[in-house]
């Protein structure tokens, strides 16, 4: 049996497995399938004809240790998940966070507080967004990446698998880096190869290419592909992969 609390707004064709739980003021949409074992968290929003798997989690509270840099203290906005999205096995989207329509969030991902999520964006596997960062629409966020607080990823982009990112140019020392935290930008249309390394505050332009395991200390300039370890300009790109010739 689920628990659904008598307080949650269900609307027509909703299916529910065993064992979820439907918390207080909970809205969901219609035509919607959950799997076993989902949790609901008070205050969420879900719109219509949402597959959320066996084993998510939805609004979730924030965490937030003693030693926590990027994690505030305070109330988060409820959950808010559009229409037509799939949510995958064991994922988890924190209380704040924000997915728009045609979004899917793959098995495993983590999705955290004042997060905002673009139409038809894909979060891939195992992927980890932290809090305070946006990923506009039609982006792809592959297998085990890693997107570091404070990020901005705007439209067309491409993480590939891998791809870590970075916010802390102190390493965790010195009372400074609480001051000085910077995500990653990655600008309209870039993109970003396996295992590429992107330190903080970088800024990678408008259709840029970072190559695969690449180490990025600097800003990359618009429609260059960089690589290497320190990473440098190795071309342009080519204009067949520009956005506009898409």
């Amino acid at each position: 049996m689920a628990f659904i609390s008598d307080f949650a707004e269900l609307d027509v064709n909703v299916t529910i497995g065993i064992h979820s739980v439907i918390e207080k003021n909970v809205t969901i949409g219609k035509n919607c399938v959950l799997g076993s074992n989902v949790i609901i968290k008070e205050g969420t929003t879900i719109g219509n004809n949402v597959r959320i798997d066996d084993n998510a989690v939805i609004g979730k509270k924030p965490m937030k240790s003693s030693l926590s840099a990027t994690t505030e203290k305070g109330e988060y906005s409820a959950s808010v998940i559009g229409n037509n999205c799939i949510i995958g096995t064991g994922a988890i989207i924190y209380r704040g966070a924000k997915v728009e329509d045609e979004v899917m969030i793959a098995d495993l991902a983590s999705i955290r507080e004042d997060v905002s999520i673009g139409k038809k964006t894909i979060i891939g596997r195992n992927v980890t967004v932290e809090n305070k960062c946006s990923i506009s629409k039609e982006c792809k966020i592959e297998t085990n990446a890693y997107i570091t607080a404070f990020s901005t990823i705007e439209d067309y982009c491409f993480v590939a698998p891998g791809v870590n990112t970075s916010n802390d140019n102190y390493v965790g020392r010195t009372r400074k880096r609480f001051d000085e935290y910077k995500g990653v930008t990655l600008k309209k249309g870039g993109r970003i190869g396996v295992n590429a390394t992107i330190l903080p505050g970088v800024v990678i332009g408008e259709d840029a290419l970072v190559g695969a395991g690449a180490v990025v200390l600097k800003d990359v300039p618009e429609k260059k592909v960089v690589v290497g370890n320190p990473a440098s300009i190795l071309k342009d790109v080519d204009r067949e992969q520009l956005l506009e010739n898409q």
